[in-house]
């Protein structure tokens, strides 16, 4: 199987290559425009010649069977239009895009063409998150902040507000019919943003403060007089009455505790398997953001 990886960042490096350089019958392809970039991190990998790939026509004639894209986002929208008109099933790193018309534009390209288009929202797949899914979920909190980083609010909600975004909608018991969005934003800076979903017996509440003094991830889900928590997607604890605490054991990759282990693999077995995966869902997740964007900027005019 020849699987391709365009974009050899840091969350190519960290995250993804580790997997997908250990699976068995797995070609491995890397592609990026740097030549330094490329060979350092192909040699970690020990590939040959015929697998190291400076442009994206040479990875396109290498004949792939499957692509995952860690490019830049400001690029997603053309490197996944080649891949589709090409027939190649691809996973692109969050987001699709920026703007939600290329987005929307992808997603129809992807079901026009039969072709595979998956989302990496890992957090889907993390073990922590996804045995919340089976808690009473009567109120959801889910904090992601971060230490000084006010940003332009598109990029800073389309870059990692989405994941809040996105745990909040997989973790919602039911349809949401109520959607608040409070935020302040100075000199053009989003320094936080709350996100409240509301439907029948729930509410959701997502909040990231990029001034907060720490860097962390908390989701607590409650209900019928029990809570869980997970503690910057390693550490569980469950309360009801005196808390119990479950860490991520010593040996467990990081890559599997944050779900991405997991999410390769299911994108990999589905396209083994000739299943054709969409990608509408994950644009409904960028539907909601885009109204977080247009909220936040109706706040700071």
């Amino acid at each position: 199987m020849k699987v391709g990886c365009i974009g050899l960042g840091d969350i190519a490096q960290k995250a993804y290559l580790p997997v997908l350089g250990g699976l068995p019958g797995v070609e491995l392809h890397l592609q990026t425009r740097t030549p330094a970039t490329l060979a350092r991190v192909a040699d970690g990998l020990r590939l040959p010649e015929a697998q190291r790939h400076q442009d994206l026509d040479a990875l396109l004639a290498a004949g792939l069977d499957a692509a995952f894209v860690h490019a830049p986002t400001v690029v997603h929208p053309e490197i996944v239009t080649r891949l589709l008109e090409a027939g190649v099933p691809t996973y692109v790193d969050k987001p699709l895009a920026y703007e939600l018309a290329d987005s929307e534009r992808l997603v129809a390209l992807a079901e026009e063409r039969g072709v595979s288009l998956a989302v990496g929202f890992n957090r889907r797949f993390a073990p922590g998150y996804a045995q919340c899914a089976d808690h009473p979920r009567e109120l959801i909190l889910m904090q992601k902040n971060r230490i000084g980083l006010p940003e332009e609010p598109r990029s800073m909600i389309l870059d990692d507000f989405i994941h809040v975004v996105d745990t909040l909608r997989f973790l919602a018991p039911g349809p949401v019919d109520d959607v608040t969005v409070r935020a302040r934003v100075q000199d053009g800076l989003l320094h936080h943003v709350v996100l409240q979903l509301a439907g029948d017996g729930f509410t959701a509440l997502g909040v990231m403060n990029r001034l907060s003094g720490s860097a962390e991830e908390i989701l607590e889900v409650s209900g019928q007089d029990t809570k869980r928590q997970v503690v910057n997607l390693a550490e569980v604890i469950d309360h009801k009455g005196q808390p119990t605490v479950r860490r991520r054991g010593d040996w467990v990759p990081v890559a599997r505790q944050r779900g991405i282990e997991q999410a390769v693999l299911a994108f990999l077995d589905a396209v083994r398997a000739g299943k054709v995966l969409s990608a509408r869902d994950a644009l409904a997740t960028h539907e909601l953001c885009e109204r977080v964007v247009h909220a936040v900027r109706e706040r700071a005019a």
